[in-house]
């Protein structure tokens, strides 16, 4: 069995038959979102087994915590999505605008006891500023802290173990591999609602296609940066902001509305049509470049070594 192949394997087994047993025998109601801070480690312990198994550093996967500009771009542009989102979810039939985000508490029903949406109507009532900007401003600072950790914990499988080992293929081709693995893995928290909690059959397609899109535009900023750790920053930015894409929309459902929804989809899909008109008419040097310049780099390293 292929390193790719056990990856996957393992990540899947220990992924799945945890979210079985958690489910089978939890009492807790909204167990999914406590349980799926730890469902995001499964990747980074399947990636430490074959590491070790194969007795290969794991900084061999660009672990590398030297910032550089991409990592802005890695924070900030989650924020951008969300709110490019929100624009074009108002474009469907039935969306509209609610600045007073009625149908954000709306939505809250599906994940959250009736006292606890009350408590924080009664918040906002009082805050000096409107709660979409606090929510933006937390997001940014909880997304490069606290949520890239656990996003780090799925990063060093996704952007790390596997964007290494399908860096054979062409660029497109292994970040779509990635993003169907990656898709198919949250089945178990689909199927317990989280993310589509009114349609979590339907769910687990749309998730599997939003990982697709997704996958390139992070598999980019990885490479660009030349560190999984701007990946876990991505991936943390982008979990702290989501909400921004759904917190003033009212209307619509959990597959048309809010990053997951269509109208995400089309926000990735415009910015993957810009990450290839980026690089092939205005950067210097293409990421298919970049990989192959950083292949021969390392070999020189090796053979010197």
């Amino acid at each position: 069995m292929n390193k790719v192949a056990l990856f996957v394997a393992i990540t899947f087994f220990i992924s799945y038959l945890s979210a079985f047993i958690f489910f089978s025998i939890s009492q807790i109601k909204y167990a999914t979102y406590i349980f799926a801070t730890g469902y995001m480690f499964m990747p980074m312990l399947a990636t430490l087994f074959v590491q070790k198994l194969y007795r290969e550093s794991i900084k061999e996967l660009g672990v590398s915590f030297k910032p550089n500009r991409w990592w802005i771009v890695a924070w900030l542009l989650p924020p951008f999505l969300a709110f490019m989102t929100l624009a074009i979810s108002l474009l469907f039939p039935g969306v509209e605008y609610s600045p007073e985000m009625e149908g954000f508490f709306e939505r809250l029903k599906d994940v959250l006891p009736a006292e606890a949406i009350e408590e924080m109507k009664e918040q906002i009532k009082i805050m000096p500023i409107h709660p979409v900007w606090i929510a933006l401003i937390q997001g940014l600072i909880f997304g490069i802290t606290i949520n890239a950790i656990p996003a780090f914990g799925e990063e060093i499988g996704w952007r790390g173990f596997l964007q290494k080992e399908l860096s054979y293929m062409n660029f497109w081709r292994s970040s779509t591999i990635i993003g169907v693995i990656w898709g198919i893995w949250h089945a178990p928290l689909i199927l317990q609602g989280h993310n589509y909690p009114q349609h979590p059959v339907a769910g687990v397609f749309m998730m599997t296609a939003w990982c697709i899109l997704l996958s390139p535009i992070f598999s980019y900023v990885r490479l660009k940066a030349g560190s999984v750790i701007s990946a876990a920053i991505m991936h943390g930015s982008l979990n702290a902001t989501y909400n921004l894409s759904i917190i003033l929309v009212e209307g619509g459902n959990d597959l048309i509305i809010g990053l997951t929804g269509l109208a995400g989809f089309i926000t990735l899909g415009i910015i993957n049509l810009l990450i290839l008109l980026y690089d092939k008419f205005i950067v210097k040097e293409s990421i298919a470049e970049l990989i192959k310049n950083r292949d021969k780099l390392k070999k020189k390293v090796k053979m010197r070594k």
